[in-house]
């Protein structure tokens, strides 16, 4: 096989291998790659989200947008690594940092500091910007879900967990940031 081939054929057995996993290979099925396989979703969300502000011509969006794309490849290259080889990473490259979950926050109150806060329930669709932020943030919260699964059954970092928390938390605010301007009153679904 040519190394400029996409496959491998490895995987046609149903496993794959977690970085640095050497000749180890784990099941496609497991916790831990499903946990990295949401976050990499996330990722994809999180581009879609970024298309549109980009359309929108809202750079300050398309910016923060690209700068989490990027972190949620350092939070992917942890959770693709067995507990036993987590001292390899190197923080803030591919090991969550406390500080990087500090940095989401920072932005929270920045963006929330910049517009009036909903008082109602939202309903997606103001903007389609909004609405990808806000499919965003509900993929990333299924991403935190598949995270605590794998940390009920293998260690997984605190600062991992904080920084999917916060991250959701900001794809929200960032909704709502991105529609500060085109907010509109809409039926409450019940």
């Amino acid at each position: 096989m040519s190394p400029d081939k996409v496959y491998t054929r490895k995987g046609d057995d149903g496993t794959t291998q977690l970085l640095f996993g050497g000749k180890d290979r784990v099941e496609k099925s497991s916790l831990r790659v499903t946990a990295y396989g949401e976050c990499d979703e996330a990722v994809s969300a999180l581009g879609i989200a970024r298309a549109e502000a980009l359309d929108a011509r809202d750079t300050e969006v398309a910016d923060l947008l690209l700068r989490l794309e990027r972190e949620l490849f350092v939070l992917n290259a942890e959770l693709a690594t067995a507990p036993k080889d987590v001292e390899r990473l190197q923080p803030g490259v591919s090991l969550v940092t406390g500080e990087m979950a500090e940095a989401l926050e920072v932005t929270i109150d920045e963006l929330t500091g910049r517009f009036e806060q909903p008082k109602n329930f939202i309903m997606p669709g103001n903007t389609k910007l909004g609405a990808a932020l806000d499919h965003a943030a509900r993929v990333i919260r299924r991403a935190e879900r598949a995270i605590d699964a794998l940390a009920r059954a293998e260690p997984v970092r605190p600062e991992a967990r904080a920084y999917v928390n916060r991250l959701a938390d900001l794809a929200w605010v960032a909704a709502r940031f991105a529609e500060r301007e085109d907010r509109q009153p809409r039926p409450r679904s019940d």
